[in-house]
């Protein structure tokens, strides 16, 4: 925004994007220094590339917190330690992508599916 942080925000957010909105919730929780970040798919309002500059940004930020992210977009979640993959609301998969990569179907199709089949083989 030209105003950058001198901007005025109307009552909840309603003069901001989607992206705006959750930079913003994003920042404001980074602030309180938590212990515990749960992140319930707040990524996904933004485009692959402000979200991979995002998650870049926040790791310092919160090494000394547990993050959890719930993501439907594969590529925010390439790099977890572990990511726990659902199916119809049951566990189907725990562990690194390299992992459920060779171990988990429904993660396999997941990943081919957005990032293309090039991406599995």
């Amino acid at each position: 925004m030209p105003e950058q942080l001198q901007a005025p925000v109307d009552q909840g957010g309603t003069n901001l994007s989607g992206g705006q909105r959750q930079r913003l919730a994003i920042a404001r929780a980074l602030v309180r220094r938590p212990p515990l970040y749960l992140f319930d798919d707040c990524f996904s309002a933004l485009d692959a590339g402000t979200d991979a500059r995002l998650r870049s940004a926040l790791k310092p930020e919160a090494r000394d917190a547990a993050v959890v992210i719930v993501a439907q977009r594969v590529s925010t979640i390439l790099s977890a330690d572990q990511i726990i993959v659902l199916d119809a609301g049951r566990i189907v998969g725990v562990g690194t992508h390299h992992e459920l990569m060779s171990t988990t179907e429904a993660y396999r199709e997941i990943v081919a599916s957005q990032l293309g089949e090039e991406a599995v083989a």
